[in-house]
């Protein structure tokens, strides 16, 4: 679980609401069903428009990981491909085949594959860089979904505002109607604006964040495998890999 997540937007969202209070305004004012559907079904709609259909899936799934993220555990991770290379050294490289059924990432079972097959190691490094690459890009793709809508949102919000305003004038001669069209106007664009900078765009710019670490994850094993694949002393294997571990003391 992700606590700065859920922090964050009780944050953001508690300080409005408290700032209305405390200002002598009704939260309920806030709320508007117009506005509502104008903000959020334009932005939906234009972005389903932008985006084929495996970018909106590949969104939807990643979602989860505002709230709880992938667990990557590079030190774990470091030690896995330790192990591997110990085992090279004493069973060759034919030893690793028995780890196979074990591993549950696609990407592990082929660098592993390709160790097992004796793959030259710059072929090894292209497959690999190729992989990775790709799974990059497909990754900030969906990411780069919400950060559409964060840009969608606002002027939707603008237009719902003009829409509001329209409702006025209108209804110019009859007052009754005002407020109500007034109202719209103005929660739409605090809609648009709001739902933008409190809710898409940081989780789009977190989202990306989660896609790089795991890029960082994926390059860190290439290296490994590759050194493997070298013959380099599992000492030194350790040593290389351990540039990728962040220390946050240093910071």
């Amino acid at each position: 679980m992700d606590i700065l997540s859920i922090a964050g937007i009780f944050v953001g969202f508690g300080a409005i609401l408290l700032g209305v209070m405390l200002d002598g305004g009704d939260v309920s004012s806030l709320i508007n069903v117009p506005a509502l559907i104008i903000v959020f079904g334009g932005t939906v709609g234009a972005t389903l428009l932008q985006f084929p259909p495996a970018v909106f899936v590949r969104s939807m799934k990643m979602l989860s990981w505002v709230l709880m993220p992938q667990k990557i555990n590079l030190s774990v991770q470091i030690d896995q491909v330790i192990h591997w290379s110990h085992m090279a050294r004493k069973e060759g490289l034919l030893g690793l085949e028995n780890t196979l059924p074990d591993e549950q990432d696609p990407f592990i079972k082929k660098g592993l594959q390709l160790l097992i097959d004796g793959t030259d190691p710059d072929a090894i490094r292209d497959i690999l860089d190729l992989d990775i690459l790709s799974k990059e890009s497909i990754g900030l793709q969906a990411a780069g979904l919400y950060e559409a809508m964060g840009g969608y949102a606002p002027t939707i919000g603008i237009l719902g505002a003009v829409m509001g305003l329209i409702h006025v004038m209108q209804n110019l001669t009859n007052p009754e109607l005002l407020g109500e069209g007034i109202a719209t106007a103005f929660v739409a664009t605090i809609y648009g604006v709001g739902s933008a900078n409190l809710v898409f765009l940081p989780m789009s710019n977190k989202l990306k964040a989660y896609v790089l670490a795991a890029t960082q994850a994926r390059e860190m094993l290439a290296d490994g495998i590759i050194a493997i694949a070298e013959g380099e002393n599992p000492r030194n294997i350790e040593l290389k890999l351990g540039g990728y571990l962040q220390d946050s003391s240093k910071d």
